[in-house]
């Protein structure tokens, strides 16, 4: 079983830096896909940016592209994502997955986190 615990969110003000952290624990992850969503209120499940099982292949949604650095470090099973000029349309939930494969696809990731929420006032 494997278990992902998202950190690092909370309440920033627009133009602001954050990074988010997802801990796993349980089977090793270092050769598996990990991806992050985000869920604002009202809205549905948009991707975010997903990584390979090496920091060579990232894909990121247009929203976050030039803003958003996906990255992950395997001695410490952690992945990471770093935001930067935060606007108020990033607020959300944001969730860490692993899958097999990079995917801008939930379904196809097999674990998730609970999530972490980050506001971004205006």
């Amino acid at each position: 079983q494997v278990q992902l615990v998202e950190s690092g969110g909370g309440v920033v003000q627009a133009g602001d830096s954050l990074r988010l952290s997802c801990a796993t624990s349980g089977r090793t992850l270092s050769t598996r896909a990990m991806g992050w969503f985000r869920q604002a209120p009202g809205k549905e499940r948009e991707f975010v940016a997903a990584i390979g099982s090496t920091n060579s292949s990232t894909s990121y949604a247009d929203s976050v592209k030039g803003r958003s650095t996906i990255s992950r470090d395997n001695a410490k099973n952690t992945v990471y994502l770093q935001m930067n000029s935060l606007k108020p349309e990033d607020t959300a939930v944001y969730s860490c997955v692993a899958g097999l494969k990079t995917s801008s696809r939930y379904a196809d990731y097999v674990y998730w986190g609970p999530g972490t929420q980050v506001t971004v006032s205006s």
